[in-house]
């Protein structure tokens, strides 16, 4: 069964394709999905050659250049991490674009500030970089096991439709 998250997986790869641009993902609370989604479809090798899961603090740091003062200031689930996650993936794997997100799947971890299903999408180009607030609950994701992977679908899939709507955007 095809999914609208695989899909939406199969239009940015076609979208990249046509106009000659190289993705990459810096990915945490989906832990690969997006990865996995983008991979799953073939011909995806043209467009996609990294894709980084930096779940703990520490790989953000190493792996994307996240700074340790803003891990330390406004935490790893922040637009402001996000932002430097998804500058981080675009200038280490040299892409064009590069889309990131960061979250609390649940169903634990929440906090009255940062409740479970708070994401941030980051994304970076060579125009621009900024990273928008979610608030998921999986909706439109019946198929899910559960909460946490409904969350998990739901970020997955938003981030790909940010790919798309940049791409459709901006590279005219």
């Amino acid at each position: 069964m095809v999914t609208k998250l695989d899909k939406t997986a199969e239009n940015v790869v076609q979208l990249l394709k046509e106009r000659g641009l190289v993705l990459s993902a810096a990915e945490s609370c989906t832990g690969g999905l997006i990865s996995a989604e983008i991979t799953a479809v073939s011909g995806s090798s043209d467009v996609f050659g990294f894709g980084f899961v930096t779940y703990a603090n520490e790989a953000k740091m190493k792996l994307l250049g996240v700074k340790e003062e803003t891990l330390s200031a406004v935490g790893a689930v922040s637009e402001e991490t996000a932002k430097q996650m998804a500058n981080g993936a675009r200038r280490v794997s040299g892409a064009d674009i590069a889309v990131s997100v960061t979250g609390i799947a649940g169903p634990t971890g929440g906090t009255t500030e940062k409740p479970v299903g708070t994401v941030y999408i980051g994304f970076s180009s060579a125009e621009k970089t900024y990273a928008v607030r979610y608030l998921f609950g999986g909706r439109g994701f019946p198929d899910a096991k559960d909460s946490r992977e409904a969350i998990r679908y739901e970020t997955a899939f938003n981030a790909l439709d940010t790919v798309i709507k940049e791409i459709k955007q901006t590279q005219k």
